[in-house]
């Protein structure tokens, strides 16, 4: 395997690593009676910022690497402070944490599962990264929980959406604050139903990789509960760029809405093209043809223009909300970048500050000891309202936003509006529920 270089407080040198099926070593920092995996013993800690850089989902993981910056520095009391100042635990004082200054390594995750695990191993064997955060592919996250678990440190996920990262491929040192398919599908159906009607048929357009199964799966659940027959489900390869072969057959095949379980630029250009193919101009069955994007981030949005109007999906969150904490956040990031976050910068920059709360309160690096801080955790003040870590699983529950397409932006920064704030009882489930079952947490790896 070719190594990159990495620098503290900065990017990735480089970005040449081949597949592994590399064996992980067990990890040591300092002597071999280490406490546990990469356990500080400076005056520093180093947390691992791993994101895609490059690759289709590139726009969401330079956004997200931007947030996580911005934590550390509010971590470091530099800056405004930004959510340190509106979250319900107090325990973060803007001195590092206890005691130590905090650093990092970032990594280009490329979208890919294989590069991903090996720019994190490389994080936590040669730069001694006690917390991987990031990501913006579920393969990914499922990839490098994996390893962390293995590794003995603590994963904090970026942008993962697949029921799988909490359900069968859950693991006791990973945790999500980010939504998932089937939240997507619980907010989205009551919404959908007012907007289309009881009586119509999906096409799904699929991307194929462990979240567009479970985005899929939820969508035709929450679909079919209201009376809608589902004609089509068709896979598509991640980073496709010409979907053109794929959208053609609906337009014979009878349905009425074309579901696009897409993300980033795959949904950019998968939209873009159903557009330009005049779907959303027919009317089939005596229905007006509706595109519906499960997913929906403002970045994507941004890039599919006067696509997106009308067109409904859901968010883990938006800046354009009316609390203290996204509003926080919101100028923090502005001040220092020169537009709003997205939602995908929004759950790494929170995920760095929980953990580095949970070792606060913890007193402690050890990861068990913040897998015990972190489970059934309940804060607010992060721009979600009311949070819980449900301790079975390690997801987080809170409220999940409805979005729309605006019709008439008045900025750039504006182009989706949200429909309804859908309260956490509507998308809460059972951790037994069958699109999450199989998986088990196991126990807290230290490590060494």
């Amino acid at each position: 395997m070719t190594k990159s270089n990495f620098t503290r407080r900065g990017v990735m040198k480089s970005t040449a690593f081949t597949a592994g099926g590399l064996a992980l070593p067990t990890i040591f920092t300092g002597s071999s009676a280490a406490a546990f995996t990469n356990e500080p013993t400076g005056d520093s800690v180093v947390f691992g910022f791993n994101v895609p850089q490059t690759g289709p989902y590139a726009e969401e993981g330079l956004d997200e690497l931007r947030a996580q910056q911005l934590a550390v520095e509010h971590l470091n009391g530099e800056g405004d402070g930004g959510m340190l100042n509106t979250f319900s635990s107090k325990a973060l004082d803007g001195t590092g944490i206890l005691g130590k200054r905090v650093e990092f390594v970032t990594g280009d995750t490329q979208t890919k599962s294989d590069v991903a695990r090996a720019t994190a191993q490389s994080m936590i064997q040669k730069d001694g990264a006690i917390m991987i955060n990031g990501g913006s592919s579920s393969g990914v996250a499922i990839a490098v929980q994996g390893l962390c678990q293995e590794a003995g440190v603590i994963f904090m996920a970026g942008l993962t959406h697949s029921n799988d990262t909490t359900g069968k491929d859950k693991k006791r040192n990973g945790f999500r604050h980010f939504f998932n398919g089937y939240m997507s599908g619980a907010a989205l159906g009551p919404v959908l139903e007012q907007a289309y009607g009881g009586e119509r048929r999906a096409y799904h357009l699929t991307a194929d990789y462990t979240w567009g199964w479970t985005q899929e799966e939820s969508m035709i659940a929450a679909t079919e509960a209201l009376g809608w027959e589902t004609v089509e489900t068709v896979l598509t390869p991640v980073g496709a760029g010409d979907f053109s072969s794929y959208i053609a057959p609906v337009i014979n095949s009878g349905a009425d809405v074309l579901i696009l379980n897409h993300y980033g630029g795959d949904m950019v250009n998968s939209l873009t093209q159903a557009v330009q193919f005049g779907l959303r101009d027919r009317q089939v069955n005596g229905n007006n043809f509706e595109i519906i994007v499960p997913l929906y981030s403002e970045l994507m949005a941004a890039g599919a223009g006067d696509a997106i109007k009308g067109v409904y999906g859901s968010m883990n969150w938006n800046w354009q909300l009316g609390d203290e904490g996204t509003a926080a956040f919101t100028r923090s990031f502005g001040e220092k970048y020169g537009f709003p976050p997205s939602g995908s910068a929004h759950t790494c920059y929170v995920q760095t500050l929980l953990y580095a709360d949970a070792v606060t309160r913890a007193g402690s690096f050890n990861p068990c000891a913040v897998v015990e801080a972190l489970e059934g955790f309940e804060f607010d003040g992060m721009g979600n309202g009311p949070t819980l870590y449900r301790a079975e699983d390690h997801q987080c529950f809170k409220d999940v936003l409805v979005m729309k397409g605006a019709e008439n932006p008045t900025t750039p920064f504006d182009n989706l509006e949200i429909v309804e704030v859908t309260p956490v009882e509507q998308v809460t489930y059972e951790p037994d529920h069958p699109m999450f079952a199989g998986g088990d947490l196991g126990e807290c790896n230290p490590g060494a």
